[in-house]
């Protein structure tokens, strides 16, 4: 139903059966795991006008990881993250993927 790099795709397909009978699938709910599951690659200092999904191909390669971002540093919303300008960003390895800090270096 997702493809692999969503943060959707391990989560299991779920169906739901209309009083028609008709069949709607849908994926469970996914809940936002706590921020310190992460190891600290960067932190990013937010500068106006900025989106996130920039930031992350700055760091990650790839601008449609943004919610690995927006997981690290706890937040539903990618807008809430460079809504203010100074603001800190975390970037991190994945979940689940151990490591020692690598680096805490602010960078901009």
């Amino acid at each position: 139903m997702f493809t692999t790099n969503s943060r959707y795709y391990p989560l299991p397909t779920l169906t739901y059966t209309r009083a028609d009978g008709s069949q709607v699938s849908y994926a469970s709910r996914r809940f936002l795991p706590s921020g310190d599951e992460f190891d600290l690659l960067f932190e990013h200092r937010v500068v106006a006008g900025e989106r996130l999904d920039n930031i992350t191909a700055q760091y990650l390669d790839d601008p449609e990881q943004f919610w690995r971002v927006c997981d690290a540093n706890e937040a539903m919303s990618p807008f809430d993250l460079t809504a203010t300008a100074g603001n800190r960003v975390r970037i991190t390895l994945p979940q689940g993927i151990a490591g020692a800090t690598v680096a805490t270096a602010l960078r901009t």
